[in-house]
């Protein structure tokens, strides 16, 4: 009886530590996961936005990077794609180029729903001068731009 008893309580202590290493290694896979779809979503902004340099700002038929494909990417030389820091430096209808850091030059799109703010006042599109200090918060699209979601300007 009091062997039994044992066997039970020696069962129930594996299964515990089983059931806590699945999930121990469950965890590690999803945290492992999340960090791939981070790292391919700023790699597919990067490339889209190589390839459609030319498209943006009129540079060289191949892309900026040339056929980069043949080749793997040197670690960290992806640019940032949810947004950036800079200066205005162009203000075209419906979009303004921001040249960044490392003079890192991208295309703001701006839509209706896009929220543009200087200190607590609410700004419009028209508003926005070449020389002011922004940063933009978006998403990439598919041309390489980013899709402005919160402009915050500077004075």
């Amino acid at each position: 009886m009091e062997q039994e008893k044992i066997v039970k309580k020696l069962n129930k202590d594996v299964l515990k530590k089983v059931l806590i290493g699945l999930a121990i290694f469950v965890a590690v896979v999803l945290i492992f996961g999340a960090g791939v779809v981070v790292g391919t979503m700023k790699a597919h902004f990067s490339y889209r936005w190589a390839e459609n340099y030319h498209k943006n700002f009129a540079g060289p038929r191949a892309g900026f990077f040339g056929d980069w494909r043949r080749m793997p990417p040197p670690p960290g030389d992806f640019m940032k794609s949810r947004g950036s820091f800079g200066e205005i430096i162009k203000i075209n209808s419906s979009d303004f180029v921001l040249k960044g850091e490392n003079d890192l030059e991208k295309v703001i799109l701006v839509t209706e729903k896009t929220i543009i703010e200087q200190g607590r006042n609410l700004l419009k599109f028209s508003d926005l001068k070449v020389g002011n200090r922004v940063v933009v918060i978006g998403t990439p699209n598919e041309q390489g731009q980013i899709e402005a979601k919160l402009i915050r300007v500077f004075e």
